[in-house]
């Protein structure tokens, strides 16, 4: 049965009303990055494309009230957009995407967080009303979910831990988020979504977004 954390709060963590954002980034690295995308434009404008969704990421979250984690999918660098006193630097820890999710938000909640919400660095229309309205959800509800179009999410957020979401799971394809929200269901936890945004994955998606505009 789940059941919330009882987890007793940090002095750091009170600080920010228990709030934690987990940010998910890959290392920048050509030929690494974006690879659906990289098949239509090249590893390089691939890369250059990332690194404006991580700028957009970095520029949407430095503005929430809320302890900032930025988990690195390879090596923590040595200079990076993340890299400053806005953000932690981690590195993520796990065999595939779910345990290495499952790992900071239990690591985030051991350490005394309550709130917790993880994104990743795809959606350039995320915005920092999104992300604290997902916190505000997390006030009312155990979980929040923001259903990404392809199928996915691009935001999850938990008032506790719920291993199920993250084990055991197949990752990026289109039946995640409805997958995810069966979990839920299942295990009678509450929760909330938020509004279905684009992540920019293929050269579709970025088309159809407002940084193809701003390409041209």
């Amino acid at each position: 049965m789940y059941r919330r954390s009882r987890f007793k709060l940090s002095r750091l963590s009170a600080v920010n009303d228990g709030r934690l954002l987990v940010i998910f980034t890959k290392n920048p690295e050509a030929g690494r990055v974006k690879t659906r995308l990289a098949h239509a434009v090249g590893d390089k404008k691939a890369l250059e494309i990332y690194e404006t969704l991580r700028e957009h990421t970095a520029l949407v979250t430095a503005k929430i009230e809320a302890e900032r984690q930025v988990y690195y999918s390879r090596f923590i660098p040595s200079s990076d957009l993340f890299l400053t006193n806005k953000f932690i630097a981690k590195l993520q820890v796990g065999e595939d995407l779910g345990m290495r999710m499952l790992h900071a938000i239990r690591t985030g909640f051991e350490t005394g967080f309550s709130h917790i919400v993880l994104i990743g660095t795809d959606c350039y229309e995320l915005s920092s009303e999104i992300l604290n309205e997902a916190f505000n959800a997390l006030e009312r509800s155990d979980a929040v979910v923001g259903p990404a179009i392809d199928g996915g999410f691009y935001l999850i957020g938990l008032s506790g831990p719920v291993p199920e979401l993250f084990l055991n799971r197949q990752w990026s394809t289109p039946e995640v988020c409805m997958e995810t929200i069966e979990i839920l269901q299942r295990f009678a936890i509450p929760y909330e979504l938020l509004a279905p945004l684009s992540d920019i994955d293929t050269v579709d998606d970025l088309k159809k977004s407002a940084l193809w505009q701003r390409e041209q």
